[in-house]
């Protein structure tokens, strides 16, 4: 216990074997979080994840040096800058799809806890940065499932839909009226296909029950004049 200790009271210090624990232990736990990102081709992968992770521990041991050196510089003001700053690192991987779908949100996220979690790591907080990396990893990966579940099962869904000609977006809507299903939001969109004549539409509708989207889906495929629909 008393050699615990020790090696607990340098670490909390800073000297050379601390920076090497803190800046090795930010790239690992950076790299836990990346590596999901980055199976899932997601813009910010494992190299990035650990990166900024590193990057915002060093500047917690730069402002803690500074501090120790001066003695009058603000020990938070790095970290401050760095929460603030990495947004436009996240913006960048927020996209808007062809189908008006933004994704990216859950990356730019898991990037922002990542500088954050490093900033807990470069100040020597080892404990609530393995505790946060434990639960980003949790939040990412395990609820990732949970996630996938809800929607699944979610009443409202958004449907891509290309049809052969423009009257049959009427047929589509008169169908789906039929099936007490509830349009809540129709924006006319530019077909996919390059040769397409007709007329392409993102629709949200609300269904009367929860029903799988599968099936619905197959519902309205079989009106006269859909040629292609997915959900998105």
């Amino acid at each position: 216990m008393q050699q615990l200790r020790e090696i607990q009271a340098m670490l909390a210090e800073l000297n050379m074997l601390s920076v090497f624990v803190r800046l090795f232990m930010a790239v690992i736990c950076g790299g836990v979080i990346g590596i999901d990102r980055g199976r899932k081709r997601r813009p910010a992968g494992l190299r990035t994840h650990m990166l900024v992770c590193m990057g915002s521990a060093l500047v917690m041991i730069t402002n803690e040096y500074i501090a120790g050196i001066y003695q009058m510089a603000d020990p938070a003001r790095l970290g401050a800058q760095v929460i603030s700053g990495i947004g436009f690192l996240g913006a960048g991987t927020i996209i808007v799809t062809r189908h008006q779908q933004v994704i990216g949100l859950t990356t730019a996220a898991g990037l922002w806890a990542s500088a954050c979690m490093g900033l807990a790591i470069g100040v020597g907080f080892y404990e609530g940065a393995l505790m946060a990396c434990a639960f980003i990893v949790f939040i990412i990966i395990i609820m990732h499932n949970l996630d996938n579940r809800v929607v699944l099962n979610s009443r409202v869904m958004e449907v891509y839909v290309e049809m052969k000609e423009s009257a049959a977006l009427s047929d589509l809507l008169s169908y789906m009226a039929n099936h007490s299903i509830r349009v809540s939001y129709i924006e006319i969109v530019k077909a996919r296909l390059v040769d397409h004549q007709g007329t392409a539409a993102l629709v949200t509708i609300r269904l009367p029950k929860k029903t799988e989207h599968a099936d619905v889906l197959l519902g309205l495929q079989r009106v006269e004049g859909v040629g292609f629909i997915e959900e998105v």
